[in-house]
C-alpha cells in the first residue's frame, strides 16, 4: 500500500512538472515573477484584515464574555475564507504592479519590447492568473463563505453560553399575500388582485413564529385578526398550528365576534417559515440560495428587498471579477517604462485605485438598491468602465 501511494504522489508530481515545462520559456519567467509576491500579498492583506474585522472583536468577546480560547480560535479559522475572497483582487493588484514595476524598472521589459514583443503578450500570464484568481474567488464565496460565516457565529454562540443546537432569531418577521377575495358563498370575485394576507411574527426561532398576529382579508365585507402566542408549520396538511390565541371577526354592520382557543388549524402557505429562513446578508447565502430568496421575495411583492436580492445576485460574479480588473490594470501600469519598482510607491498606487474601484461599487450597488439603476448595470459597470480603461491603456501602451 505504502509503495502504491508513494507512486501515486511521484506520478501526480510528474504531471504537476510536465504542464509547467510545457509552457513556454517566457510564460514561465513572468509567472515566476508574480506568483511570488501574489502569495505574500494574500498572506499580509488577510492578517490586516483579520485583525482589524475579527481579532480586536475576539479578544474582546474573551476578557468581557468569557469565550474560550479554543473557541475563538476557531471562530478565527471560519472566518478566514471570507476575508481571503476580499484579499485575493487586492493581492492581484498588488503583485502586477510590484512584479513588472521591478521588470520595467530593469529596464526587462524594455529588452523584451526591443525584441519585438508586444504589451500585449507580456502581460498575458498576469491575465492567466488573474482569470485563474477570478474562478477561485467565485468558488470560495459561493462555496466557503457561507457555510464559513454560520460556522463562525454558531461558535461564537456556543462559546459565549448560547445554545448550540438553537438556531439565530430573526425579529420581525412580515409576509404579505395577494389575491382574489370570496364572497358569502365562498366563491371567488371576478375582480383581480386584492392584498389578502398580512402575516407578522416578532421572532422565529427553532422552526417556531412567537407573537403572532395575522389580519385576514380574503372575504369581502369581513375582516378578520387572529392573534397567538406561537405558530407551526404542519407540512403534512399545508397548514399552520396556532397555539393559545384569539380570532376577532368585523362584518359589514360592525358587528364583531371573537373566539379564543388553545390550538386552532389555519390553512396558509409555507410563505412566512421560507421567509424567517433567509439570511438578512447575502454574503451568508450561496449563489443557489440567493435566487430562492428572489423567488420568496417576488411572492411578497416586497420590490426594495427584490432590487437588493438582484443587485447581490449580480455582486456574485462581479466581486470575483474585480481579479480580473486588478491584475489587467495592475499589470499594464507596472509595465510603463516611468513606474519604478519601489515597493512603497507599488503598494501606495494600490491603496489608491482600491479605493476608487471600491467606491464606486458601493456607489453604483446603493443606486441600484434604491431603483436609479437597474441591478444589472448597477453591479456591472464599475467592472466594465474598469476593464474599458484598462484595455484602453493596452491598446495606447502597443502604439508605443
Amino acid at each position: 500500500m505504502k509503495l502504491s501511494k508513494q507512486s501515486l504522489i511521484k506520478k501526480t508530481f510528474n504531471k504537476i512538472f510536465t504542464h509547467w515545462y510545457s509552457i513556454s520559456l517566457i510564460d514561465r519567467w513572468l509567472l515566476g515573477q508574480i506568483i511570488p509576491p501574489m502569495l505574500f500579498a494574500i498572506s499580509a492583506f488577510t492578517v490586516i484584515s483579520l485583525s482589524v474585522g475579527v481579532m480586536f472583536d475576539l479578544i474582546r468577546k474573551i476578557v468581557e464574555y468569557g469565550l474560550p480560547l479554543l473557541k475563538a480560535m476557531q471562530a478565527l479559522i471560519y472566518s478566514l475564507p471570507s476575508f481571503l475572497v476580499l484579499s485575493f483582487p487586492m493581492a492581484v493588484l498588488l503583485s502586477t504592479l510590484l512584479s513588472y514595476g521591478k521588470l520595467s524598472g530593469n529596464s526587462e521589459l524594455l529588452a523584451l519590447k526591443s525584441l519585438g514583443i508586444t504589451t500585449s503578450r507580456i502581460i498575458a500570464p498576469a491575465i492567466a492568473v488573474s482569470i485563474f484568481m477570478t474562478g477561485l474567488t467565485f468558488y470560495f464565496n459561493d462555496n466557503l463563505v457561507p457555510n464559513s460565516n454560520r460556522l463562525a457565529e454558531i461558535t461564537l454562540r456556543s462559546g459565549v453560553g448560547s445554545s448550540f443546537n438553537k438556531e439565530k432569531a430573526k425579529n420581525n418577521i412580515i409576509f404579505s399575500r395577494k389575491g382574489s377575495r370570496t364572497d358569502t358563498n365562498n366563491k371567488p370575485t371576478k375582480t383581480n388582485t386584492y392584498l389578502t394576507h398580512i402575516f407578522y411574527a416578532s421572532r422565529f426561532e427553532n422552526n417556531t413564529m412567537r407573537e403572532v398576529t395575522v389580519l385576514d382579508f380574503s372575504r369581502v365585507n369581513i375582516k378578520q385578526i387572529l392573534t397567538a402566542k406561537s405558530a407551526v408549520f404542519n407540512k403534512d396538511n399545508s397548514s399552520w398550528v396556532f397555539t393559545d390565541g384569539s380570532i376577532v371577526s368585523t362584518d359589514s354592520v360592525g358587528q364583531t365576534t371573537s373566539i379564543n382557543f388553545k390550538q386552532y388549524l389555519y390553512p396558509f402557505v409555507e410563505g412566512p417559515l421560507d421567509l424567517a429562513k433567509v439570511p438578512k446578508d447575502a454574503s451568508d447565502m450561496s449563489l443557489k440560495e440567493a435566487l430562492e430568496a428572489e423567488k420568496i421575495y417576488k411572492k411578497i411583492g416586497d420590490l426594495k428587498q427584490i432590487r437588493k436580492i438582484q443587485v447581490r445576485i449580480q455582486e456574485k460574479f462581479t466581486l470575483p471579477c474585480a481579479c480580473l480588473v486588478f491584475g489587467l490594470i495592475g499589470s499594464i501600469l507596472g509595465s510603463q517604462s516611468n513606474l519604478r519598482s519601489s515597493k512603497s510607491q507599488g503598494f501606495g498606487l494600490s491603496v489608491i485605485l482600491i479605493l476608487i474601484y471600491y467606491v464606486m461599487s458601493f456607489v453604483c450597488s446603493s443606486f441600484g438598491v434604491k431603483g436609479l439603476l437597474p441591478p444589472i448595470i448597477a453591479a456591472w459597470f464599475p467592472v466594465l468602465i474598469s476593464l474599458g480603461g484598462g484595455c484602453y491603456f493596452l491598446r495606447k501602451s502597443n502604439s508605443i
